[in-house]
């Protein structure tokens, strides 16, 4: 089962913080990172939570 991730991201396109749900993966530097996509534009929504 993949860890989720629920809480705020920010927006790049919109310029806003935004509510959104997302799954939470390990990036090639070794860093936790939670990717979803904006409910209201459909951009792809990228939070660094920290070290794995």
């Amino acid at each position: 089962m993949a860890e989720t991730y629920a809480g705020e991201f920010y927006c790049v396109k919109c310029k806003e913080k935004r509510e959104a749900e997302g799954e939470v993966v390990v990036s090639e530097s070794g860093r936790k990172m939670a990717k979803a996509v904006c409910p209201v534009c459909g951009t792809k929504l990228n939070r660094i939570l920290g070290k794995a």
